[in-house]
């Protein structure tokens, strides 16, 4: 992918020097760039540089906060740790931008870090991309929730993240536990399929949906749909999330479609 070079030269100058410096990073980027067949697909609403800026925004803020929400409470443990890792193995980051995650995440975790500063440029970056909060935010739940439950120090950090995104208290515990109902859905579903399920597994499969067991049919299937469009990882990259996003937003795509099947198959029982 062409863009890819200049990515990482954004995020390196996107670290030094907020927009101005992710632009100048580009040019460095290039050369990683300068063998690769053009493969650039834009989003109308958006031209290059802007799509540019807003992946590096995502990438530097992602692992930073990663980092500095790992460290709240003072430690950062071995759950956490290999939760960042297999985010970094799940976006098959070739190695120049793991290294770059990895040293974002390492920023994050020192009592130097600029929390609301980075929070601050990232919501610029995104303001018109709200999706794009959200999924950020439940990258962090993610690493909040790797040690099995959120602390208050965790939870102070993430409140926080919030307010500075524009992101409503009510959305944060909506995003919270439909992301807690997908984790356990998720872990239900290893152990077999949608014609076993428990009450418990259909009434995170409507969690998941975010509709109550007492949702009409169509109302059940426009939530479905409204949710895939909403999260369908083409359209996510077209409006600039970094495609090595990709993965995540397919499993959570996947989630969604297994979660409608299940809630079809009961209601047919």
């Amino acid at each position: 992918m062409q863009w890819k070079g200049k990515i990482f030269g954004s995020v390196v100058g996107f670290m030094m020097g907020g927009p101005v410096g992710a632009v100048l990073g580009s040019v460095i980027g290039h050369q990683l760039d300068s063998h690769q067949p053009e493969t650039v697909n834009l989003d109308d609403t958006l031209d290059f540089e802007q799509k540019q800026q807003l992946q590096s925004a995502f990438f530097t803020a992602t692992f930073s906060v990663m980092g500095h929400l790992a460290k709240a409470d003072g430690v950062v443990s071995e759950a956490e740790i290999q939760l960042a890792t297999r985010v970094m193995n799940e976006m098959q980051l070739a190695e120049p931008m793991r290294q770059q995650a990895i040293k974002l995440f390492q920023d994050g975790k020192s009592p130097h870090f600029l929390l609301e500063t980075t929070l601050a440029q990232f919501r610029k970056d995104c303001s018109r991309h709200k999706q794009f909060l959200y999924m950020f935010l439940e990258i962090q739940l993610q690493i909040a929730f790797a040690d099995g439950e959120i602390n208050q120090q965790e939870e102070t950090v993430l409140l926080f993240i919030c307010e500075q995104l524009g992101i409503f208290k009510f959305e944060y515990q909506a995003l919270k536990l439909q992301f807690q109902a997908r984790q356990r859905f998720y872990q239900q579903q290893q152990q077999g399929s949608y014609r076993h399920q428990s009450r418990s597994q259909l009434s995170d499969a409507y969690a998941i949906l975010g509709v109550k067991s007492s949702a009409s049919d169509s109302e059940i299937k426009l939530a479905y749909k409204k949710m895939m469009n909403q999260h369908h990882p083409d359209k996510l990259v077209a409006r600039g999330l970094p495609e090595e996003m990709l993965v995540l937003a397919k499993e959570k795509t996947q989630q969604i479609s297994k979660a409608y099947e299940m809630i079809k198959y009961a209601r047919k029982s």
